[in-house]
């Protein structure tokens, strides 16, 4: 006997989010441990085991959680949740390696970047809501930052979705199948590759902002004020927010690899190797591939700079942010627009 069909839709969504939550979770705290790790070797120190992530959480998840008298409870307990539920929304709108999105149909490129932005609001709340004044100006830190990133964010995702608009492909442009099915490497000449890469170092520069790691880490500054935003958190709410910024992490260098090296391995493996590689071993090539691909793009736009960098001041992050990656954004969408003349 067969489940109606909405039924069905609906038990597929609900188990294809749960494999992606796990997988976005496990990954992303492995990812935190191999940042520290390649951060602490750049020190010349041995630095905590990759597995220390899932110690700390397993030990808040054991602590008691403290409420600050002065909190708003309703807003400082839900911004956890809402942090975590944003992130793991976020996934299910992204292709994981040779895996379509899992919401494929129901969202593009501008409804990743409106959630993406939520977890970070939902610090911010959960900020103004401890009732410290560390968190409240770790929170007011985090909204100019967010506006800070923002900007040259959008400049990069409306590049590219008008890049795939030029070949055609109208409001499908902002579709995550269809940029990854037409690279924007293979569609631009020499003045719109230097343009592609521009835009690759804008998005790139925009990574540590969206995870607060330094040089762009004001908002939490732990030597300056306590760890800012997160100062009053404590138990499982702090474990809950740290799991959401691992998801986040996974989700970021997803978003990024769809948008710049959509490339499975296995069509390079069959060329080299002149054999037919079977469909589902392809995949699981292809999704090796991606998490090697995702570690390598987390210690070159993250760990890299914040182990050869020191923190910057708030000013000084809207400074770069606007008028310095921002130009890069502008001239990358200029030259892309000018390479499109040529052709």
């Amino acid at each position: 006997m067969s489940l109606p069909y909405e039924v069905e839709i609906l038990l597929r969504a609900t188990l294809g989010t749960l494999a992606v939550g796990i997988f976005a979770v496990v990954f992303g705290l492995i990812l935190k441990g191999i940042d520290r790790k390649v951060h602490a070797r750049m020190q010349m120190r041995i630095g905590p085991p990759v597995i220390q992530p899932f110690r700390d959480i397993k030990k808040l998840l054991h602590k008691q959680t403290i409420i600050p008298e002065n909190a708003v409870r309703s807003i400082y307990n839900n911004a956890p949740i809402l942090a975590f539920a944003a992130a793991i929304a976020v996934m299910v709108y992204l292709p994981l390696g040779p895996f379509s999105p899992l919401l494929a149909e129901g969202g593009d490129l501008i409804l990743v970047l409106y959630l993406l932005i939520i977890p970070s609001l939902a610090m911010v709340a959960g900020g103004f809501a401890s009732g410290s004044p560390y968190a409240t100006v770790g929170a007011q830190r985090e909204m100019v930052l967010m506006m800070s990133y923002e900007l040259p964010l959008a400049s990069v995702v409306v590049a590219v979705a008008w890049k795939m608009s030029s070949l055609g492909f109208g409001s499908s442009a902002f579709t995550f199948p269809v940029i990854m099915s037409f690279p924007i490497w293979e569609h631009v000449g020499a003045v719109g590759a230097i343009g592609a890469i521009l835009l690759l170092i804008t998005i790139l520069s925009v990574l540590p902002g969206e995870m607060s790691k330094i040089p762009f880490d004001a908002p939490e500054a732990e030597t300056e004020i306590c760890g800012g935003l997160l100062a009053e958190y404590s138990g499982r709410n702090l474990a809950m927010f740290m799991l959401a910024d691992a998801v986040k992490i996974v989700a970021l260098g997803t978003f990024v690899i769809a948008l710049f090296f959509p490339w499975g391995l296995t069509p390079t493996l069959e060329r080299t190797l002149d054999v037919d590689i079977h469909k589902y071993f392809g995949w699981v090539i292809d999704f090796l591939f991606y998490m090697f691909k995702l570690i390598v793009l987390l210690v070159a736009a993250v760990t890299f700079p914040r182990t050869g960098f020191s923190r910057i001041k708030i000013d000084q992050i809207t400074d770069v942010y606007w008028k310095r990656f921002g130009a890069v954004a502008l001239v990358g969408v200029f030259l892309l627009l000018l390479d499109l003349q040529v052709l």
